[in-house]
């Protein structure tokens, strides 16, 4: 995570969903004491308006004059929830997944709402959410569902290095928060089980999971030393991920999965499991890659 000059930045685009985004961020800017920022970004049509109602320039002060309308409303729930948050707004002529993935760069977060209107219609559902999850250079944060105060954060666990990014951002945001953590680990992705299977191989379920909660544990231990205030609540799971994190996240306030991974999370933000969070996350979901 950047340092506290980083801003929190949030994509808006005059919907509720984008409202909701911006009053997490503030939140969130209020316990980190970092700075809000929020954008949008907007396209100009080029076909389709009748030029002898408006001409070009029209449309153009037009949409500026809606997109510092939807800012304007933006940074006032902000100072609704954070008065002392330092807000500032920018529009930009750009199209919006490629202006968040450039602020991005400079960001200590992103947050984003779990629908849009307008011109980002979808705006952070399917292709622009995983997009930032992909190219963009910080943690992305999808507020959607319900947080549940004094709930804990859940971070999944996959074994691998690459997780490491995503248990620094669990951990952290655990002890900011004053919550305890709960570490995910599911292991059936990985197990291939037919009848065909069992009738050659024995499988000693026990020894599995035995390994499993190892290794959860060995890569829970530096974390527990950095952060002794975050109580851990260990869990291994017999279970596929995305259903695991759905009934965990029910009770917490933040999931936190990393963009990719390996055994039972091989894959989370390329395919099924990743656009399963994205749309039906019971709560905000952080989205973490590793350091490039």
């Amino acid at each position: 995570m950047k340092g506290p000059a980083a801003p929190v930045v949030v994509g808006v685009d005059g919907s509720s969903s984008a409202l909701a985004a911006v009053r997490w961020a503030a939140a969130e800017c209020a316990r980190h004491h970092a700075p809000l920022r929020l954008v949008h970004g907007y396209s100009l049509p080029t076909r389709g308006y009748p030029e002898m109602v408006m001409t070009g320039n029209e449309i153009r002060h037009a949409i500026e004059e809606q997109a510092d309308a939807w800012l304007t409303e933006a940074a006032a729930a902000a100072r609704g929830v954070a008065p002392d948050v330092e807000v500032t707004t920018e529009r930009s002529c750009e199209y919006g997944t490629t202006l968040l993935i450039a602020e991005s760069r400079d960001a200590r977060l992103m947050v984003v709402g779990s629908q849009g209107l307008g011109n980002v219609t979808g705006l952070l559902v399917g292709s622009t959410a995983l997009a930032l999850a992909s190219h963009g250079k910080c943690p992305l944060v999808v507020v959607r569902g319900t947080e549940v105060p004094g709930g804990p954060v859940v971070v999944g666990v996959d074994g691998s290095p690459t997780s490491e990014a995503a248990l620094a951002f669990a951990f952290e945001t655990a002890s900011v928060r004053g919550a305890p953590l709960t570490a995910l680990m599911c292991w059936q992705d990985f197990m291939v089980e037919s009848a065909y299977t069992a009738s050659r191989f024995t499988v000693d379920w026990g020894q599995v999971e035995q390994d499993e909660r190892r290794v959860l544990a060995e890569r829970l231990a530096g974390w527990q030393e950095k952060y002794p205030d975050v109580a851990v609540n260990r869990v291994v799971l017999r279970d596929r991920p995305v259903r695991a994190l759905m009934r965990y996240g029910a009770e917490a306030q933040l999931v936190v999965v990393g963009s990719h991974g390996h055994g039972g999370f091989a894959g989370m933000l390329l395919g099924s499991t990743s656009q399963a969070l994205v749309y039906n996350a019971p709560c905000p979901l952080a989205i973490v890659r590793p350091a490039d």
